[in-house]
């Protein structure tokens, strides 16, 4: 407790907090999403939720600590995307039975470090130029947004300009303030959707198909080990933490493995929010980084707990909002990526391609575009450099 004390920083917790609020207002609309086209109830909804958040807060949370890094877990985004179009037209137990299966074959390579003999052999170029293209249109976004909006966007913008200038450690702090009082006093804050209720987890007995665990539990755990644990990986090493995979995909993976038949579809480690964290916004001293990823955990807990409750809080929160803020607390990762681009100055051509790649926005063979920046970079490594 003495050390959690002294390394406490006003700036880390607010890097956590941001993390939450990036996840629910941006990648929860898709689990929604898939469990509207499925036909799910409420009931099963609310313990989908549930199952993602105590999971990625108790996973997160733990290993933050044990670790001393700020390891951001979460449920699978592209996972949850693909589910959108699967998850329709199958019955949820035998889905159940598809994600059984997907967390077993996650905690199988991570047991026996299948990934991190991979990501030894990717050039650091390569690896920072596909973490600089999934954080592109984040950026691009903050720009973009401003045409919906101009007051809250450029106020927000001009915001984080000011207070980068005379206090660049709490400029992301400030802009969330700046953000929140404009949207209230314009109207574009809208609290009278949001309602308190306690989560009910529904345990649901899982329900094996061949079929089904081929077209949904091995494309579910493909897209999560590429969208997800690769890009993950090259986040962190990108912010100098030299860690190794298997410890964390034996926690998430059985993890989800036992959220399963309440609903989790997939929790694994996090790249996109894992990027607030892990930055000098979040601490000057990445040894003290750490306490983003357990402020981060504590606060997925809590949402887990109170079931939709936050959800629909962040819910009542204007894109534009969500879209500035999010750009502008990734912007220092970005500019890491690129400069782990430039600085393998030997690769530097591999690293382009994979950033442009991963740019782009491709989705091709069902595979999205982290894989396929990190797929045309090695290739180009290869022909360029073997």
């Amino acid at each position: 407790m003495r050390r959690l004390h002294r390394d406490f920083s006003t700036t880390a917790a607010v890097a956590g907090m941001l993390a939450v609020i990036v996840s629910y207002a941006g990648s929860a609309v898709l689990i929604f999403q898939a469990a509207r086209l499925a036909g799910l109830s409420d009931e099963l909804t609310t313990s989908w939720i549930w199952a993602v958040s105590i999971g990625s807060g108790l996973t997160g949370l733990l290993l933050s600590w044990r670790m001393r890094m700020p390891i951001i877990t979460a449920w699978s985004t592209p996972g949850a995307a693909l589910l959108i179009t699967m998850l329709p037209g199958v019955p949820f137990a035998q889905a159940v039975g598809a994600y059984i299966a997907s967390a077993v074959i996650i905690t199988v390579i991570g047991l026996t470090g299948s990934l991190d003999v991979i990501m030894r052999r990717i050039p650091i170029a390569v690896s920072s130029g596909m973490f600089a293209g999934i954080l592109f249109s984040f950026g691009a976004k903050v720009f973009t947004s401003v045409a919906a909006s101009p007051l809250l966007g450029l106020s927000m913008l001009f915001c984080f300009m000011l207070f980068r200038r005379i206090c660049p450690r709490y400029a992301i702090a400030a802009v969330l303030v700046c953000g929140t009082v404009i949207a209230a006093l314009t109207g574009m804050l809208h609290v009278d959707t949001v309602h308190f209720a306690l989560a009910r987890p529904v345990f649901t007995a899982p329900e094996w198909s061949t079929a089904v665990i081929v077209s949904i539990g091995l494309p579910l755990a493909l897209v999560t080990l590429t969208g997800q644990y690769i890009s993950g990986m090259a986040v962190l090493h990108a912010s100098g933490y030299p860690v190794v995979s298997n410890g964390i995909m034996t926690v998430t993976g059985i993890t989800s493995l036992l959220l399963a038949p309440f609903g989790s579809h997939a929790i694994n480690l996090s790249s996109l929010t894992a990027a607030i964290c892990t930055g000098k916004e979040s601490h000057e001293d990445p040894a003290r980084r750490y306490i983003a990823g357990m402020v981060c955990g504590g606060l997925y807990i809590l949402v887990g707990l109170s079931g939709t409750a936050l959800t629909s809080l962040f819910a009542a929160l204007p894109s534009v909002f969500i879209a500035v803020l999010a750009g502008l607390a990734l912007m220092s990762a970005f500019a890491t990526g690129l400069y782990g681009v430039f600085k393998d100055s030997d690769n530097m051509d591999a690293g382009v391609i994979a950033f442009l790649a991963t740019a782009s926005g491709m989705e091709f063979l069902g595979l999205g575009a982290p894989f396929w920046g990190l797929a045309f970079g090695t290739l180009a490594y290869v022909v360029l450099k073997k």
